[in-house]
């Protein structure tokens, strides 16, 4: 019998690790972030839960991790051409264009600024709380992420609220509507606790 190794890397690990290997910079923040972000779906084998286009993916993937694709640890053949349209396409669009007007300048790349906000806008339909949607280890990564790029966003949850109920809260006063979940909040263990009953 072969006991496991609490030392081996977890799937996602090896995913993130592995497009590390192929960083063109692997110490810089922005690279660090995607590794894991797209990591954690590459080991879900849920890439397109990213939102993201083949072809933008493709051209972050080539920016940050240009071999990860020639080498096969970007399967970009399997991937959708195109995202799955959405019920909530318009909360997505509404929340990508809000985290990219409080976007901190400069922005490296439009792509990279496009990307990110993408990414988080359609975590925000997924029925947990951001952290485990983007794949990360907690609240505080979404925080580091946040406030490297939307500090002036950060700044104003002053009450501290939770990431997905915070943003949708902001898509919400940005439209001049009552503030309410975001679409995958009903799902969430928390929701009770985010949205309590009056």
């Amino acid at each position: 019998m072969t006991l496991p190794n609490d030392d081996a890397p977890t799937p996602r690990d090896a995913c993130v690790q592995s497009l590390l290997d192929h960083a063109v910079n692997r110490v810089r923040a922005d690279t660090i972030a995607f590794a894991r972000l797209i990591g954690a779906k590459l080991a879900s084998g849920a890439l397109q839960e990213l939102g993201l286009p083949r072809d933008t993916l493709g051209a972050l993937a080539a920016r940050h991790f240009p071999g990860a694709v020639l080498s096969g640890a970007m399967p970009l053949e399997a991937f959708p051409e195109h995202p799955d349209a959405t019920q909530h396409q318009s909360f997505v669009d509404d929340l990508r264009r809000l985290l990219l007007r409080h976007e901190r300048p400069p922005i490296a790349n439009a792509i990279d600024a496009w990307c990110l906000a993408t990414i988080v806008s359609t975590a925000c339909l997924r029925g947990d709380h951001l952290w485990r949607d983007l794949g990360l280890d907690g609240r505080d990564d979404v925080t580091d992420i946040m406030t490297r790029h939307y500090p002036r966003l950060v700044a104003r949850n002053v009450d501290n609220l939770r990431w997905k109920r915070f943003l949708a809260e902001q898509v919400a006063l940005d439209k001049g509507r009552t503030p309410g979940p975001a679409p995958g909040c009903p799902g969430c263990e928390d929701f009770g606790f985010c949205f309590p009953k009056t």
